[in-house]
């Protein structure tokens, strides 16, 4: 047997064409500096190039869906709360030892309302946090975007049910903790210079050297971060993803997000 999908949020063609050069300019402000030659360019105007790039395309993504009719008024109002949720459980966890409270919220969010949904609630809950926490900096692109790969990605997860279903979320939630680790470091490490460390970003090497230098470098900084992380949100998946899923389940069933819409002319009125 296998658990039913609602999808809250769908991703029309118009969507997809935002998403999908949202996704690639995502890729490149990670990896450019396995790819971008020193004194070019790009190293140098790249990171706030990208930055603007990746805002106004997560912006595209949005209106996409609304201007396609992916998000009604049902569904944005479930958007509008669950970002205002996300928003308010942050700073409970975040800044002692890796704990995040926000992203088993994603997780179940995607599970159940669809990769659209997901992908749209991680951004804009992270925005929402960072306006509300002052965490508004060159870093926020990179955790919006993070954060909403993490929503798509639960969307996309096969379909299970019952206690198979609740261990996959848990691998699932832990694993994009330490993926999210993995990704957000490259927000910072290429500006980390250092000529005499053996783990900081060093312009010029080839790309395999490079890409040994930040696997050390995740490792030696940021495991034990990325582990709190992906400890709390496998754990949060488990002991209170079965009654989340099932509310936000039955929310999704009571609005019939996907319900069609028909307008039938009033009756003319009797003399």
């Amino acid at each position: 047997m296998t658990a039913a999908r609602t999808t809250a949020v769908r991703i029309p063609g118009r969507a997809r064409l935002a998403v999908a050069p949202a996704a690639f300019i995502g890729l490149v402000a990670f990896l450019w500096p396995f790819v971008v030659a020193p004194g070019k360019f790009g190293s140098a105007y790249a990171p706030p190039l990208i930055f603007g790039a990746l805002l106004i395309l997560v912006l595209a993504v949005v209106i996409a869906e609304i201007s396609a009719g992916g998000i009604d008024a049902k569904a944005l109002a479930m958007l509008g709360v669950l970002s205002a949720v996300n928003a308010g459980l942050r700073p409970l966890g975040a800044g002692t030892a890796g704990v995040e409270t926000v992203f088993f919220i994603l997780v179940l969010a995607g599970r159940a309302f669809g990769p659209g949904f997901g992908f749209t609630l991680g951004c804009t809950s992270l925005f929402a946090s960072a306006l509300l926490t002052g965490g508004v900096g060159p870093w926020m692109p990179y955790q919006m975007f993070g954060c909403a790969f993490v929503g798509l990605l639960a969307g996309l997860l096969p379909k299970l049910c019952g206690k198979a279903e609740m261990l996959m979320l848990a691998g699932y939630g832990a694993a994009s903790g330490y993926l999210f680790g993995f990704l957000l470091n490259l927000s910072f490490w290429p500006f980390s210079l250092d000529p005499n460390s053996s783990i900081a970003y060093l312009p010029g090497l080839p790309f395999t050297e490079q890409w040994h230098r930040y696997l050390l470098f995740d490792l030696t900084t940021s495991l034990g971060w990325d582990t709190g992380r992906a400890v709390t949100t496998g754990l949060c998946v488990l002991i209170v993803g079965p009654a989340v899923l099932t509310v936000f389940r039955r929310a999704a069933r009571r609005a019939n997000f996907e319900a069609p819409v028909h307008f039938t002319p009033a009756a003319a009125a009797s003399d």
